[in-house]
């Protein structure tokens, strides 16, 4: 088995989850991040890379597609959808959906994503018939810019994205989730691609990245176990499955 790094590439929201895994690991690994819609296109156009990692419907699509070998599909961890304002304004209330679809009418504009957690504010859009009212109120961050960086430059007021992805950027103030009846998760899923050059590799990292052992960092990273579990949490840092030899 060659020593040669296994190549990942992720869509931006798993990005300092998997930069941090990537150093726990005992096989050297390296990480590159896009927006979703970008990485699923470039691996359906067959670029060599080992491991893809993607919202778990896209990765589904793409094992259905014969892209991603079905077979290595794991989950490895929950994000939650969350609103964030720029710091030092005022939080809207997020206590129930009329609430949220009234932050949503007031912001003089609402900054989503190409990736699920913007999927999902069009979809309430929809239901909840403002899409007219909002007129060009709306407006998407390019592939792979985080939306809250739209806050921070002043071009929205409003920002919905993945906890993991606004989190730990300056200026930026997470009001909370979005109440139970229009919360959103996305599981996010690893999966060894068609074009992959390191499969054995590839399959032993996936499997150290979705073990309970990395409860702690996914927690620190915004996000959370896909088994609901946390193991690594009381047990302590596990060791990294060896992978050479």
């Amino acid at each position: 088995m060659s020593d040669a790094p296994v190549s990942v590439l992720s869509s931006m929201a798993t990005r300092g989850l998997l930069g941090a895994l990537a150093e726990a690991c005992a096989w050297p690994v390296v990480v590159e991040s896009s927006g979703g819609v970008e990485v699923a296109r470039r691996v359906r156009a067959g670029e060599a890379v080992d491991v893809v990692v993607l919202a778990a419907t896209t990765m589904r699509q793409l094992a259905a597609e014969g892209i991603v070998d079905p077979g290595s599909l794991a989950d490895l961890a929950v994000s939650s959808m969350v609103v964030a304002v720029r710091e030092g304004t005022p939080f809207p209330d997020l206590g129930t959906e009329a609430a949220v679809r009234a932050a949503v009418l007031a912001a003089p504009r609402t900054g989503y994503s190409t990736g699920p957690s913007g999927q999902h504010l069009l979809h309430l859009i929809e239901r909840w018939g403002i899409g007219s009212q909002l007129g060009g109120r709306l407006v998407q961050a390019p592939p792979g810019v985080p939306v809250g960086r739209l806050l921070t430059e002043g071009k929205v007021d409003l920002a919905m994205q993945q906890r993991s992805e606004l989190m730990h950027l300056a200026g930026v103030a997470i009001v909370g989730p979005l109440p139970p009846p229009v919360a959103a998760d996305t599981v996010f899923t690893a999966g060894i691609a068609r074009a992959a050059r390191q499969v054995e590799a590839a399959r032993r990292v996936i499997a150290f990245m979705a073990s309970p052992a990395t409860g702690e960092a996914k927690r620190r990273h915004g996000l959370r176990p896909a088994d609901g579990r946390d193991e690594g949490a009381a047990a302590g840092r596990a060791s990294p499955p060896r992978t050479g030899g």
